[in-house]
């Protein structure tokens, strides 16, 4: 399906009135289809300029304040400009055949890297004051160090053979309407893991971000997702007890 500048005109007239409240509609969800089918550089920056740069600069200015996301030693501007820049790193990897809102997705990318970032920062703090105040004992301490003579064995990736298996339960078919969204949320999410979610050995940190997109992706509530869970949390369990430590 082409879709054009004069289509996206048209849309914005259809929905004039809801289109000045809301900054993000039906214009600029086609300009985002526009702009990943364009061919050359210049056809995606006349797009980018005129459907997507206003808005996306308006929506990340939201979630900063929305959500309290500011960054130590870095002013509103500065985050904003990361922000947007990250995001712009991301902007092709939408997939507009999985019927999703690019609203939606734009707004996960940019609050699962503000919050990652926060995280880092913070890590990254706590980590200088530590060294700072045992680095000089540690040195000079024999007795805090210890040597390792046997190599850790190397980690089973299972997020591809859980993607598998997932799929393999979904076209079974014997599941209900909430565990079909869920099950394809899921695997959406498994399958662009490391483009959506930001390095972090905070588990706590990946399970609300994780929750947070679920609810974002199907509707759900957190109740609901839950009790949809229980079919793949058996799967995962069942998967960990056959994979060799």
């Amino acid at each position: 399906m082409i879709i054009s500048a004069s289509s996206i005109q048209v849309s914005v007239k259809k929905k004039q009135k809801q289109s000045s409240e809301n900054y993000f509609d039906i214009r600029e969800e086609n300009a985002v289809r526009m702009f990943l089918t364009a061919s050359t550089f210049e056809e995606k920056n006349k797009i980018y300029n005129e459907f997507l740069r206003f808005p996306l600069d308006k929506m990340i200015s939201s979630i900063i304040r929305r959500y309290k996301l500011y960054r130590k030693d870095m002013d509103f501007y500065e985050i904003h400009t990361d922000t947007h820049s990250f995001l712009m790193t991301k902007i092709d990897k939408f997939s507009p055949s999985k019927e999703k809102k690019a609203y939606s997705y734009f707004g996960t990318i940019c609050k699962n890297y503000l919050m990652g970032q926060i995280l880092k920062d913070q890590k990254e703090q706590n980590r200088k004051i530590s060294y700072e105040d045992i680095s000089g004992d540690l040195e000079n301490s024999p007795e805090m160090i210890y040597y390792l003579d046997i190599e850790q064995p190397e980690e089973v990736n299972l997020i591809p053979i859980l993607i598998t298996y997932i799929k393999e339960v979904l076209e079974e078919g014997d599941l209900n309407e909430s565990e079909i969204k869920l099950g394809l949320s899921l695997v959406e999410i498994l399958e662009n893991y490391e483009t959506i979610f930001p390095a972090t050995d905070n588990n706590k940190f990946n399970k609300n971000v994780i929750l947070l997109s679920l609810r974002e992706m199907t509707n759900m509530s957190t109740k609901e997702i839950r009790a949809s869970m229980k079919k793949y949390k058996k799967i995962y369990t069942a998967l960990i007890q056959v994979t060799p430590d």
